[in-house]
């Protein structure tokens, strides 16, 4: 009998082909997207050929990218009808908060900055039902990350390049021309400068920016991201299962060669880890350690001291890595705390609807002190729903994430195999860090992380365990 084009092997061949697709477009995403969308209007478009391919791009072109996708998702999923019966009530979370958005842009106090936001969330809710409809840990999404690591891994040696030569290159550039009066630099590359904002206009001189100054000088990397933190929560994503799958791997060629494959990601995502200079990244991460290592299973008071003694170590690293910060009074803290105070004021003063979404930098003018430093967004990806788009909002977002987070963790902790452990790991990491950070906000991170979550939603229980959870009764001898 003639196979029909709609039967399994065409669902197969069709879902592992957009499984593809997706892992090249995060990918692209990870290469191009690594900036917050509210700074869109900051990003210009590339000019020639070689900014398209160094630069990074607008996030509109994102978003522009989001409906063909979503499109090409529904018509591959029409040849074996979607596993909507795997959702569940609770799904109508994601959608009530994305909603609740729309509802909050209508009182926004910046249209642009809302309908880039409300494109950036439409891009999570879509995302994340992709994961758990089309993304099975078990097929897909291994395809999908398969795809995706290779951007990965030019991110870190991206973030290593910058460390090694092109910060202390660019400091020393600046420093010796501000010394010669840029008298050996072509315009057309002075003019480059000035609209990067590098070169500053002070009492009629040429000089340079001590921002970009201080940034070159410290070395704290970001890779292709906007910023060294959202590197750290994009090593955090995606390490563990990254480190899984390239074991895996590995696993398969010569002694030699595997471990040489495996030292060298260690140590590019070791060490770009280690230089964007991340303190929460670097507490969260010893969290997660002790996290895999309480699922190993060893004895338990072997278990127990191994962990107090990578928790002691951790810890004492981490205060001499980040002493000369606290020593100064931990400014980034101090700055964080005066967000979230804010925030908390502008969901007092707008409990139903909040500012609108992606606008806290305009009500934040207001309340600020003189003293504080400006700042965009809140720093903190839950606070922010709150103050942006209300309570509604806020609750159902913080319900969301913690719903998926606790049903996937309690699954995975008891039956996952070590790539769903990875998996999970990298997105409780992730979601972590959002309580200090506003990567909800940078596509690139977003809508990966999403879309990793909704992949985790397809775990269930293995039939073995149904079946031991309720044991037929033994008949009693007479």
């Amino acid at each position: 009998m003639k196979q029909s084009s709609s039967g399994p092997g065409s669902l197969s061949q069709a879902r592992m082909g957009w499984a593809l697709a997706f892992g090249l477009f995060l990918g692209l995403c990870l290469w191009k997207f690594g900036n917050p969308v509210i700074l869109d209007s900051k990003i210009s478009d590339p000019a020639t050929w070689r900014d398209f391919l160094t630069e990074a791009w607008p996030p509109r072109w994102a978003g522009l990218m989001l409906a063909p996708l979503t499109l090409a998702w529904l018509l591959t999923n029409r040849f074996g009808k979607a596993d909507w019966k795997e959702l569940e009530w609770w799904g109508l979370a994601p959608l009530f908060w994305l909603v609740w958005n729309g509802v909050a842009s209508i009182q926004s106090q910046d249209t642009a900055l809302t309908l880039a936001t409300l494109v950036q969330f439409t891009g999570c809710v879509v995302f994340f039902f992709i994961g758990w409809l089309g993304l099975k840990p078990d097929g897909p999404a291994r395809w999908m990350l398969a795809l995706l690591l290779p951007s990965f891994l030019y991110c870190l040696i991206q973030a290593f390049l910058q460390h090694q030569y092109i910060f202390p290159q660019s400091h020393q550039m600046l420093v010796e021309g501000e010394k010669t009066g840029w008298t050996n630099f072509p315009a057309a590359f002075m003019e480059e400068l000035r609209s990067d904002q590098i070169l500053i206009s002070t009492n009629g001189m040429q000089k340079a920016n001590p921002v970009f100054l201080a940034k070159f000088a410290e070395g704290r990397v970001n890779g292709t991201m906007v910023y060294p933190n959202a590197l750290a929560g994009l090593i955090l994503l995606l390490f563990p299962v990254a480190w899984v799958l390239t074991a895996q791997f590995a696993a398969r060629l010569r002694p030699v060669v595997r471990w040489a494959c495996m030292g060298t990601f260690l140590f590019l995502a070791g060490t770009s880890f280690y230089w964007t200079g991340s303190k929460s990244g670097w507490l969260i991460a010893l969290g997660v350690c002790g996290l895999a290592m309480w699922r190993i299973k060893w004895p338990g008071r072997l278990k127990k001291s191994i962990l107090a003694v990578v928790l002691v170590t951790g810890l004492g690293c981490f205060a001499l890595r980040f002493h000369h910060y606290f020593s100064h009074g931990a400014t980034s803290v101090t700055a964080r705390l005066d967000y979230w105070h804010a925030a908390v004021q502008i969901c007092m003063a707008h409990p139903w609807v909040g500012s609108g979404p992606g606008t806290f930098q305009h009500p934040y003018a207001l309340l600020k002190a003189p003293s504080s430093e400006m700042a965009r967004l809140t720093h903190n990806d839950y606070l922010e729903q709150f103050s942006d788009s209300g309570v509604p909002a806020g609750l159902a977002y913080l319900g969301w994430v913690a719903w998926a987070l606790l049903r996937c963790g309690k699954r995975v902790w008891k039956q996952g195999s070590v790539f769903e452990f990875g998996l999970f790991l990298g997105v409780l990491a992730w979601f972590t860090q959002g309580f200090c950070e506003f990567s909800l906000y940078i596509p690139a991170l977003a809508w990966l992380a999403f879309a990793l979550l909704g992949s985790l939603m397809n775990l269930r229980p293995r039939r073995d365990t149904i079946r031991h959870s309720n044991p037929a009764p033994v008949p009693c001898k007479p």
